[in-house]
């Protein structure tokens, strides 16, 4: 977390405030996230709720299609009502939602839980992702997401720990309610709003009491949007002129790249397990492949800062689908742990670096929506991959199960190596409050 907090001095303790409550409740996103991957090979093992490796697809899948919702629906409502107000309530959505499937008595009980945790967790990201994004220092705003993003996979590797040390599914899910405890009120207490959207929705006077409640200067804008915006402008803003080109690529890209995460999160442990693994090391590769994606989070945001977001983001997922088929053959447990490790050093950073870049080729008025919709249109790719995964374990076949995911690695370099290729000029937004540096008034 504190490389996270390496802000300049110039509005850094608004900024650095921003960032760490931001980073709190996206590690409780992650922890809830990775969560269901951790407990259920023990699930399976014990046929809890009936749950058999087709319908731990199925399960994995609803939450996945709540992600998708939740994506699609947060950046239009935060561009309108706000960034703080879809963090807060994301975050309670996914910590209620996870007692609904810790006192679960039926599979389908258990199911609507994880659908509502996705609406939850599927509306949190793009909004906090925004929030960072709007505050971060000029020439540093890939590396803040970057450090933004470790929290998901330290929230995963909380989530192994969690599983190893409860060794019961509901108590694991009943843990997973805390953030409603911590992340809600700290959020709503210290959280402030984006000055950058106080403005796009010319509430001038809110922006500049909260620059003077924190010492800094408001940046100028280039031009004043009224606030009676047309609410749904921010998406048609997409496709104008050549721009719809390069929003596609990033949809497809983003589709492979979270196809991958939610996949190969949820299956992991399975598909190592039934590879020849215990199931104590294959709860750990979830705890390694973690520690890697913080580690890649870190390298990305700073090699995307300075060589651009499309061009590091194929390079990752390149690696990735190398990595991933490698785990389809079975090696010493030191050398396996290993290539994890780095698999998830490039896996997670890569679909992190698209949003990353989307959000910096966004401006003020769209920008939360850009993201939004990007991670949104992924969720197909991640309500297909648990379902894909639960489907080519019930085979038996581990090899086809890693080919796969590798597969989907292929296509996301390929989609993402277009975006940079295809430069419109509309693309590169000059609004001077996408430019912002917060400075001391003194």
């Amino acid at each position: 977390m504190s490389s996270s907090l390496a802000l300049p001095a110039r509005g850094g303790r608004m900024a650095a405030l921003v960032v760490g409550l931001c980073w709190l409740v996206v590690l409780f996103d992650g922890l809830d996230m990775f969560i269901y991957g951790s407990v259920l090979p023990h699930m399976m093992e014990t046929k809890a709720l009936g749950i058999d490796p087709g319908k731990a697809g199925d399960v994995g899948s609803y939450a996945t299609f709540g992600m998708l919702i939740g994506a699609l629906s947060s950046g239009t409502v935060s561009d309108w009502v706000g960034r703080k107000k879809t963090i807060i309530v994301s975050t309670a959505v996914f910590s209620l939602a996870s007692a609904v499937c810790a006192s679960a008595s039926s599979l389908g009980m258990f199911s609507f839980g994880r659908f509502l945790a996705g609406l939850g967790l599927g509306g949190l990201l793009p909004s906090a992702i925004t929030m960072v994004t709007e505050y971060a220092p000029r020439g540093r705003r890939a590396l803040i997401v970057g450090s933004l993003m470790t929290a998901h996979q330290a929230g995963g590797i909380v989530a192994g720990f969690v599983a190893l040390w409860t060794g019961d599914w509901r108590v694991s899910f009943w843990i997973c309610v805390i953030p409603l405890f911590i992340g809600v009120p700290l959020a709503i207490k210290f959280l402030p709003e984006s000055m950058a959207f106080l403005q796009a929705k010319g509430r001038t006077a809110d922006a500049q009491a909260l620059a003077d409640r924190y010492g800094v200067e408001l940046a100028a804008r280039d031009k004043e949007r009224p606030a009676a915006t047309e609410r749904f402008s921010a998406l048609t803003a997409l496709f104008r002129g050549g721009q719809w080109v390069q929003t596609l690529l990033f949809w497809l890209a983003s589709f492979g790249g979270l196809l991958l995460v939610y996949g190969v999160s949820q299956w992991l442990p399975s598909l190592m397990k039934a590879n020849g693994y215990d199931l104590g090391s294959s709860i750990g590769f979830v705890i390694v492949i973690n520690l890697g994606g913080i580690v890649g989070m870190l390298i990305g945001g700073r090699l995307t800062d300075k060589f651009g977001g499309s061009r590091i983001s194929a390079i990752w997922f390149g690696a990735t689908a190398i990595g991933i088929y490698s785990l389809s053959i079975k090696m010493a447990l030191p050398l396996t742990y290993t290539v994890v490790f780095l698999t998830g050093m490039f896996l997670f950073s890569a679909q992190a670096m698209i949003y990353a870049t989307v959000a910096h080729r966004s401006d003020d008025d769209n920008r939360a929506t850009a993201v939004g919709w990007t991670s949104g249109m992924g969720r197909f790719g991640a309500v297909f991959g648990p379902w894909l995964g639960g489907q080519l374990l019930a085979t038996g076949s581990t090899t086809a199960g890693f080919t796969a995911f590798a597969i989907a690695g292929v296509f996301a370099m390929v989609m993402v190596s277009l975006t940079g290729l295809r430069r419109v000029h509309s693309a590169e937004p000059q609004s001077t409050t996408q430019q912002q540096e917060l400075t001391p008034t003194g």
